[in-house]
Order: C-alpha cells, then sequence, then structure tokens
C-alpha cells in the first residue's frame, strides 16, 4: 500500500514539475503577445497619424516579428538529440554489468567498448566518460542533463526561458533567437522612443495609448540590456568554438586539458554552428555540420605547444586541423553522470 502511495506521490510530483517548466515561456508568450498589441494597435493604429509612416513601421516589425517567433518556436520544440545505439551497452553488456561485482572486470568491458568508438574526451581524472544512468559511454561533448533525464549531444546549458535543452540539435536555432530578440526590442525601442518624448512633454493627448507606450519603451529597453549581454556572451563562446559548460569546465583529452582543443580558427567555428552554406545562416533551419556525435579538432601536436595553444587562430591551416587524434592503448574507466 506505502509503495503505491509512493508511486502515485512520484508521479504527482514529476506532473507539477512538467506543468511549472513552462511558466517561463508562458511569460515570454504572454509579453510577446502584449507587445504586438501595444506596438500594432496602440503605437502604429492609434498614435502615429502619418499613414506613411504606419505602413512603414508595420512591414519592418512584422518582418522581424515573423522570424522571431520562428527560431523561438524552433528553439522550444526541436527536441534534444541523443547519442545513438552504438554508444549504449547492449542488453546482454548491460545485464552483465551490472551481475558483475569486480569493479575491474568492469572496467576491461568498457574499455573494449570504447576502443570502437570515436571517444577522445575524457573525464578530470583521465577515465573514459561513462553515463551511469543512460548506460552509454558519452561521446565528445556529450553531457547528461539532469532536468530533461537524458544524455544530450554537445550539450550547452538547459534553459528554462525555452523549456528545452540547448544542444547540437537546437544550438543555432537558440543563437538565432538571442540575434532577433535582440533585434526586436531595438526596433521597438528606436521607433517608440520619438512618441515616448511626445506623451512626456505632453505633446499627445494622455489617452490609453499612452500607458502602452510608454511601459513598451521600458519593456524593450530592459530585455534589451540582459539580451544583448547574453548574445555577445555565446558570440564569444561561438568564435571560439566552445559549449557554455566547456567554458566552466576545460574538456580533458587523452593528452590532458586542452581549453582550445576544439578551436578550428574564426571562420571554421562559425561554420561549425552555422553550416558552410551562409545563405542558410539567417534562417532557422538545420545546417550544422556532421552528426553530433564526433568533431574535427586541433592537432595534438599545435595543442600541446602552450605559444600556440595560447594564441588566437585567425589564420586558416588545413593541415593544423585533423578530424581524429589516435586513442591512447591504455584507458581509465570511470563512471560520471
Amino acid at each position: 500500500m506505502r509503495r503505491g502511495w509512493k508511486m502515485a506521490l512520484s508521479w504527482g510530483l514529476r506532473c507539477c514539475r512538467r506543468v511549472l517548466s513552462w511558466v517561463p515561456v508562458l511569460v515570454i508568450v504572454l509579453v510577446v503577445l502584449w507587445s504586438y498589441y501595444a506596438y500594432v494597435f496602440e503605437l502604429c493604429l492609434v498614435t502615429v497619424l502619418s499613414p506613411a509612416e504606419k505602413v512603414i513601421y508595420l512591414i519592418f516589425y512584422h518582418a522581424i516579428f515573423v522570424f522571431f517567433t520562428w527560431t523561438y518556436w524552433k528553439s522550444i520544440f526541436t527536441l534534444p538529440q541523443q547519442p545513438n545505439q552504438k554508444f549504449h551497452l547492449s542488453y546482454s553488456d548491460k545485464e552483465r554489468y551490472e551481475n558483475e561485482e569486480r569493479p575491474e572486470v568492469q572496467k576491461q568491458m568498457l574499455i573494449d567498448m570504447a576502443k570502437k568508438l570515436p571517444v577522445y574526451t575524457r573525464t578530470g581524472s583521465g577515465a573514459v566518460r561513462f553515463c551511469d544512468r543512460c548506460h552509454l559511454i558519452k561521446p565528445d561533448r556529450c553531457h547528461h542533463c539532469s532536468v530533461c533525464a537524458m544524455c544530450v549531444l554537445k550539450m550547452d546549458h538547459h534553459c528554462p526561458w525555452v523549456n528545452n535543452c540547448i544542444g547540437f540539435s537546437n544550438y543555432k536555432f537558440f543563437l538565432q533567437f538571442l540575434a532577433y530578440s535582440v533585434l526586436y526590442c531595438l526596433y521597438i525601442a528606436t521607433t517608440v522612443f520619438n512618441y515616448f518624448i511626445k506623451y512626456w512633454r505632453g505633446e499627445l493627448p494622455s489617452v490609453r495609448s499612452k500607458f502602452h507606450v510608454l511601459f513598451l519603451l521600458f519593456v524593450a529597453c530592459m530585455f534589451f540590456v540582459s539580451l544583448v549581454i547574453l548574445f555577445g556572451y555565446h558570440c564569444w563562446l561561438v568564435s571560439r568554438n566552445k559549449t557554455t559548460l566547456e567554458a566552466f569546465c576545460t574538456p580533458v583529452f587523452t593528452s590532458g586539458p586542452e581549453k582550445n582543443g576544439f578551436n578550428l580558427g574564426f571562420i571554421k567555428n562559425i561554420q561549425q554552428v552555422f553550416g558552410d552554406n551562409k545563405k542558410f545562416w539567417l534562417i532557422p533551419i538545420g545546417s550544422s555540420p556532421g552528426d553530433g556525435h564526433s568533431f574535427p579538432m586541433r592537432s595534438m601536436n599545435e595543442s600541446q605547444n602552450p605559444l600556440l595553444a595560447n594564441e588566437e587562430p585567425w589564420e586558416e591551416n588545413e593541415d593544423e586541423i585533423q578530424d581524429y587524434p589516435e586513442v591512447s592503448s591504455s584507458l581509465a574507466v570511470e563512471t560520471e553522470t
């Protein structure tokens, strides 16, 4: 009986958490809907008197609004990509691994599996990265998200404002969402400012639209400041081909910690997120190269040179890039969550 109550309570708590996780998204949606009403109806249709000015304002506003909402939608509903089956322990291996009581035998099982996979990053102690929750060897740049309860390829962070984990499958959309959010707030602030001054000086009658116009400028400026800081930070990460997690915790390779291990040069770093075709860079369509399981890295010789490792690689040199370094034959194994 107690077990049934515990299961029911656990299920109820999970449902409540899922519902509450959508609250930040609901807040953003309500703010956006209000901003649409305030700008289109209260500003353009009521406050602005010039027909030509109304048309110009509305055309540019809706063009930005479409891309802003499109990228937000893609950031929310593009599912995080998980490692494919070859990184998981097979059913029989999983049973043997769980039933095996000797740690050295468990380690040997994982070593044998890791040798067949393109994994070159390690834990802080130099061990093979293994997720004991998902029962898989983590691909490079893959991490377990405790909120999503899954391992996510090239995980950057879990964002409550989109109620989704940002990783390989949707990082491009998230960056575009930040960019169009900044542009959206900037456009509203610059076009509303003139009428804010007129209301402030009393040049326009104090009607209902006054509140919407004044508050619209305040909200646009507030969001602009916070968003431009966040967007600038992620631009810095992209320019160095780092994730948020890698910025806080230097990735460890078979040769040791390498803070610039994935840094291919400014242009190639951008292409790692947006792809080679520049016509898709501004459109929220998947164009990131690869499958998210493995990534090109700087040559180990260059990374091991302290002078070159600290140098910003602005020049592109194909000889300095290699797809995969050689794997060390002796591997330590340690579970990591």
